[in-house]
């Protein structure tokens, strides 16, 4: 497995449910990657619950946890400076990032959802572009995702959290990688 499918997998769980196979599937290659890199994951659980839940359960659960709960939402841009003008700027510059890099969302989220800031990652891997990839995650990813994981601590528990773990052991060990971050 590689860092760019991992990305892509997770970018992918991610997102709203709508395929239980393909959930599965990238459960799989996150996994598998986490495990080569001997990184400690609770993702199992994640692996779990939706394999034992209907789809309509899996959408209520994170419709639950990420519309329904703005302190869990997966925008990083809001973990981090909250709805004042800083939020902007940080939406203007990711979207200047993308477009520089070539890098177009697919879908309909904003810049700083999780998912979208993984494809990013995943694109920018494949694009063998490591050290705009390190410098990105540290400057951009990293704090956002401390404070998304952090915010579930006070709130009922959620199996998309690990998903949220799983985003920071990636990112985290890939910048140790580099030894950059």
């Amino acid at each position: 497995m590689t860092i760019a499918a991992s990305y892509e997998a997770l970018a992918r769980l991610l997102d709203y449910p709508e395929n239980k196979e393909q959930l599965q599937a990238d459960y799989v290659v996150v996994s598998t990657f986490l495990n080569q890199q001997r990184l400690d994951s609770s993702i199992a659980s994640f692996a779990e619950f939706a394999a034992d839940s209907p789809l309509s359960s899996l959408q209520e659960e994170y419709v639950a946890s990420f519309d329904f709960n703005p302190a869990t939402a997966p925008y990083l841009g809001h973990h981090l400076f909250g709805d004042n003008q800083k939020k902007g700027g940080y939406m203007i510059m990711l979207k200047q990032e993308f477009e520089r890099c070539g890098y177009t969302p697919t879908g309909v989220e904003l810049p700083d959802h999780l998912s979208v800031l993984l494809g990013f990652l995943a694109h920018l891997a494949r694009q063998a572009e490591s050290g705009a990839r390190q410098s990105f995650i540290t400057e951009c990813v990293l704090p956002g995702v401390e404070r998304f994981h952090d915010s579930f601590d006070t709130r009922q528990e959620s199996h998309w959290k690990v998903l949220v773990e799983a985003s920071w052991l990636l990112c985290a060990e890939d910048c140790k990688e580099v030894h950059s971050c």
